[in-house]
């Protein structure tokens, strides 16, 4: 399921808690610029909403044609004077709306490096989501090659233990008890996460 990762940065340090990442509702394949619309579209106008701040200046991953979009929907949004530049990964070039030529900041220019730090933590933690929710998928569908288990128990263990992870831990008489298992099932499950049995 594609992603989109956003991070927030104030007085050039991550403020953790308003990072944010968008599960992309776009359904015929969705391309990268048709995602970065709905990330920005659903991030203003729910700041606009709710009458949030709204930052000093968005800084996007990708070149003119990104920029322009997430222009586009600035506008729609009444957002024409938020502060916006793109960041393209080739050669490190900076793109401003409206101006057709990328701009080159100095190696050494302590913006350059901000924005760089920007994006790359923006990569780090949509990276960092992605595993998350794979190795939770993962984790789900184990559930699922167990023999016993199907949909509708697979469904009660979920909701009367809250986790994989919960299923996993449990002893055989928990198995039982909380889940609501047969023995032979609740062994079968145990077995399959303790590798006893096989």
């Amino acid at each position: 399921d594609p992603v989109a990762a956003m991070v927030c940065f104030v007085d050039g340090k991550p403020r953790k808690s308003e990072y944010r990442v968008f599960h992309i509702r776009v359904k015929e394949t969705p391309d990268d610029f048709a995602m970065l619309r709905e990330a920005v579209q659903r991030r203003y106008s729910r700041l606009l909403k709710e009458n949030k701040p709204l930052p000093d200046l968005i800084v996007i991953d990708g070149g003119k044609g990104q920029l322009s979009g997430v222009v586009r929907v600035l506008r729609e949004l009444g957002l024409e004077k938020q502060p916006v530049i793109g960041l393209a990964k080739r050669l490190e070039e900076v793109f401003f709306p409206g101006v057709s030529e990328a701009q080159m900041l100095p190696r050494t220019s302590s913006s350059l490096k901000l924005i760089q730090q920007l994006r790359d933590e923006a990569h780090r933690f949509g990276v960092m989501h992605h595993r998350k929710r794979r190795k939770k998928r993962t984790l789900v569908s184990e559930i699922d090659r167990i023999e016993g288990i199907g949909p509708r128990r697979h469904s009660q263990l979920l909701k009367r233990f809250g986790s994989v992870k919960k299923i996993r831990e449990a002893d055989v008489e928990q198995l039982i008890r909380v889940g609501g298992l047969p023995q032979k099932i609740a062994l079968n499950v145990y077995n399959h996460f303790h590798g006893t049995g096989k």
